[in-house]
Formats: structure tokens, sequence, C-alpha cells
């Protein structure tokens, strides 16, 4: 006969025995739900359709928590499926505002062609000049939200290449030469001719010609502009410099914004939204912008690009 003793060592084996099967079963099915979670995550995250492999029943952790993931993935799908929708309608409605004020625009300045021909009173002349202003600043206006709105939506997307920063620097500071030559503002550029970066050339010469605009714009007439790239560790910044009226603190943040303007200066042509593309611009390459501004003694922006 077994003993007290001998019946306590066989009452703990058969209880340990079968704490080990617990614990493997458990492991077992936990590794199956480990699996089955990840196989659905990425069928979520490709786009699959969603197929079933295993039964489910309620009493398995998958079981528990499958419904939850098929909701996630009908949920998913529906989301995408809206969100692609609303972007075929935004392209279709501003291909269709841009087609649709091409011609009205073109007409207007064909009719103020012709009567620049004509015979017209001092006055008349001073009235087809505002007409003509007006007519830029429209198809300016019409042009900025037609960008801005593709941003937006995502229907342009930025295309990173290798491209050379200092020929894109290059033909963003030829397009406003006229306008500080004008004004007589000295123009200095520091840039390697051969620095090479990853980067959506057309789209970042725009944002480095909004800086350079509004740079132009509010800088005194005999003023100066200096623009500098400067290779870091993390970031290439490009660095544009003005000795103009420059920006109270508390309005710094504010620039960055939709159709911000300061009310100082309304009588400059604008409607507020190159630095705000040009930030959207930035982010969307993982880049961003700064400015450092004391009234009376200028400005510097710093746009930054990702090495």
């Amino acid at each position: 006969m077994m003993g007290i003793g001998g019946l306590v060592v066989f009452a703990s084996a058969f209880v340990a025995a079968g704490a080990i099967r617990k614990s493997m079963k458990m492991k077992q099915e936990v590794d199956l739900f480990a699996d089955q979670v990840e196989e659905a995550i990425e069928q979520i995250l490709l786009g699959k359709e969603w197929k079933e492999t295993t039964e489910v029943t309620e009493d398995t952790l998958w079981g528990k928590c499958g419904e939850k993931f098929w909701q996630l993935y009908r949920v998913w799908n529906r989301k995408e499926a809206d969100a692609l929708l609303e972007k075929r309608q935004m392209k279709a409605l501003i291909s269709d505002i841009s087609h649709q004020t091409k011609t009205p625009l073109a007409n207007m300045k064909l009719y103020q062609e012709f009567l620049q021909e004509e015979a017209l009173s001092e006055k008349g002349k001073e009235f087809l000049n505002c007409l003509e202003e007006q007519t830029g600043k429209l198809e300016f206006l019409l042009q900025s939200m037609v960008k801005m709105s593709r941003l937006e939506t995502g229907i342009i997307q930025i295309q990173k290449e290798r491209e050379n920063l200092y020929q894109t620097l290059t033909a963003a500071v030829s397009q406003i030469v006229p306008a500080a030559a004008q004004k007589e503002i000295e123009l200095y550029v520091k840039c390697e001719e051969n620095m090479m970066l990853d980067y959506d050339k057309k789209w970042t010469e725009e944002a480095i010609f909004n800086v350079l605009d509004n740079a132009v714009k509010y800088t005194s007439a005999g003023g100066k502009i200096c623009v500098t790239v400067i290779r870091q560790e993390i970031f290439t910044k490009i660095s544009v410099q003005d000795n103009g009226k420059g920006i109270r603190l508390e309005r710094q943040a504010e620039i960055f914004t939709r159709f911000y303007r300061e009310p100082e200066v309304h009588v400059q042509n604008g409607v507020g939204i190159g630095l705000y593309l040009t930030r959207r611009i930035l982010e969307l390459q993982n880049g961003y912008i700064e400015v450092h501004s004391e009234i009376g003694k200028g400005s510097e922006f710093c746009l930054y690009l990702p090495n």
C-alpha cells in the first residue's frame, strides 16, 4: 500500500503534469491567436479580400476578438472607398473650376488688348490700368486656390528625385529678379553649385519662390535679400534673410495659416496663401519652415529639407 507521503507526491506530480498540459495548451492557443491577428492586420493593411481560414468558436481567443477585426476590416474598406470617391469628386470639381475660368479670363485680357489700341481719355486709360491689375489679381487668386486644393486633397503627389538644389534655387530667384530690380533691392545667393538632394523639384521651387516673393514685397526700396544654403547633419537649410519691416512676435505663428495677411500690408498684392503653401510643400517632404524676425530689423525664413 502507498503511504500518505507517497500519495502526496503522486498528487503533486499529477497536479504539476496537469498544469504543464494546461500551460502548453494555452501557449498553443496564444500562438495561434497571434498568427491569426497578424494575418488579419496584414489583410487589412494590404486591402486584401478577407478570407477566414479557420473555424471561429466563441470559447477561443480568436472567437472573442475575430468579430471585432471583421468590423474593423469593413469600416477600413468603407472609409478607404469614401476617401477615394471624395478625392475623385474634388479632382473633377477643381478641374471644372480651372477649365471654366480660363476662357472668361482669356477673353477679358483680349478685350483689354483691344482697348489699349483705342483712343481713350486719361480717365479711360486709368480705368483700363485698374482693370488689368484686377484681372491679374483674379487670375493669381484662382491659380493659388487650385494649387492649394490639389495639395490638400492629395491630388498632386510629391515626387522626390535626386536633383541639383542650386539649379532649383536659381530658377526660383530668376522669377523675382524683375520685381527686385524695380525696387533696387540687392540679391545675394550663396549655394554650392553641385548640391544634390532628394526632393520634388517643381514644388520646392514653388516653396522657395513664395518666400522670396514675400521678401521682395515687404522689403523697402534699396534693401537687401540674402539667400544661403547650408547642408546640416539631418537637414539642408535654405535661409532667406531680408532687412525689411519685420514681423511682430505674436503674429509669427499666424503667417503660415491660410489667407492670413498682416493688417499693415493690405495695400500689397497677394491673397495670403503663399507661406501656407510653402509650409505644406515642405511638410509633404518631411521638412519644415521657421521664421526669426524683429520689427524694424527684417526677417529670416529657414526652409528645411531632409538630407
